[in-house]
């Protein structure tokens, strides 16, 4: 299928069902919502989900791993499919495709959103956003050994990614699966992205949501802490709901899947 220039990797579940369009975090891929994906086809809905460009399957070109080109590429998704009546899910970085397609690309195709431990409203701390939970040493640090050395990199960020109070939530092989899927990214893309997700300012993007919205998220998030992120989003979207998931690390879906799937499931019934 063909988004923008690029071809991504697109799974479509088919039915007639209303339609759940699934955003992945970074750096993952569609696979990352397979504890997702038949619980949703199950209960009725059409369930897309996509390889981000430059992850998974998708195609792996040299730039456009800013949001303008991701939200570009997530509404060619939902065009070439003609989709309507929608239901955008983005977990983490998914989360900024979802603000900024609504500031681009307008409501009229959507039903409802979900913000699952997702990035918005401003994850970098400055003097004008002195709430962001992401300070710019903390970023630097962060591209710089992700520079420096892929597989090392990979393998602490998923720790922390599935860890809640320093403790690993999920068994070690759904760890290593993450880690598979992390190696599938292109390099440029994954500092590409890593930079789009922790510098870009979604605080307008948010003003423009008026759909239902959820947001679900991990009390114990240490990589897209609640209080910085979730929390604000809460207060940013005039009559959101939020559901905190009680001992859940940044990997929610996978780490408390049942009742992640459950707050979704009970979301995408209004």
């Amino acid at each position: 299928m063909t988004a923008s220039r690029v071809r991504l990797h697109v799974e479509d579940s088919g039915g007639t069902g209303r339609p759940v369009v699934l955003i992945h975090g970074w750096p993952l891929s569609a696979e990352s919502w397979k504890a997702q994906v038949p619980v949703l086809r199950d209960a009725g809905y059409r369930v897309i989900a996509y390889d981000r460009r430059g992850f998974g399957r998708s195609d792996k070109p040299a730039d456009g791993y800013e949001y303008d080109s991701l939200a570009a590429d997530l509404a060619g998704v939902i065009e070439d499919l003609d989709l309507k009546d929608v239901s955008l899910v983005g977990f983490s970085m998914g989360g900024g495709e979802v603000a900024r397609y609504i500031a681009n690309h307008g409501q009229d195709r959507l039903h409802s959103v979900v913000f699952a431990a997702a990035v918005p409203p401003y994850l970098l701390k400055t003097s004008d956003n002195p709430d962001g939970p992401l300070t710019k040493e903390a970023a630097d640090e962060m591209a710089g050994a992700l520079a420096k050395d892929r597989e090392a990199f990979f393998d602490d960020f998923t720790k922390k990614f599935f860890s809640a109070n320093g403790k690993l939530k999920v068994t070690e092989a759904q760890r290593l699966e993450a880690v598979a899927l992390a190696h599938q990214s292109d390099q440029t893309a994954a500092l590409g992205c890593q930079k789009a997700f922790g510098t870009t300012d979604f605080r307008e993007d948010l003003k423009k949501v008026t759909v239902p919205t959820l947001v679900l998220h991990g009390d114990s998030d240490g990589t897209v802490p609640f209080e910085g992120s979730g929390k604000r989003t809460h207060e940013a979207i005039a009559g959101s709901e939020v559901v905190v998931l009680k001992d859940a690390p940044h990997g929610c879906n996978v780490s408390h899947a049942d009742d992640f799937n459950l707050a979704l499931l009970n979301f995408l019934k209004k």
